[in-house]
C-alpha cells in the first residue's frame, strides 16, 4: 500500500498491529486511527457518493470527512479514535441492512 503520511519522528513508541480492508498494518501506541491509516495507505475511506477516495480534511473532529467502519459495521471517526490492536477497519461503507418486515 502506498502511504499518504511519512513518519519522521516518534518511531520508538510501541507498535500496534491492526487491520485495514483485511490487510494487517502497524501504527504506534498513541496514534489516532487517522494517522495510523494514512501512514499505511493513501486514503481513509471511499466516498459514498462517487468513485473518489477521502483522506480526512480537518484532522480534529470537526468536518465529518474521516468516518470509517469496523468489519462489524460500527462507524467511528478516524481522527478522534486511538489505534488499538483489536481494530479491524474497512474503508467502504457497509451495505445498509434493512430489517426484514415479512
Amino acid at each position: 500500500m502506498k502511504s499518504k503520511f511519512v513518519r519522521l519522528s516518534e518511531t520508538a513508541r510501541t507498535p500496534v498491529r491492526f487491520c485495514i480492508d483485511g490487510e494487517t498494518v502497524a501504527g504506534f501506541e498513541g496514534d489516532t486511527l487517522l494517522v495510523a491509516m494514512l501512514c499505511n495507505t493513501d486514503h481513509v475511506r471511499h466516498s459514498e457518493f462517487g468513485p473518489e477516495t477521502r483522506a480526512g480534511f480537518c484532522l480534529m473532529g470537526a468536518c465529518q470527512d474521516c468516518w470509517v467502519w469496523t468489519t462489524d459495521g460500527e462507524r467511528m471517526r478516524a481522527c478522534t479514535t486511538m489505534v488499538s490492536a483489536d481494530l479491524n477497519m474497512v474503508t467502504r461503507q457497509p451495505e445498509v441492512q434493512w430489517p426484514n418486515l415479512a
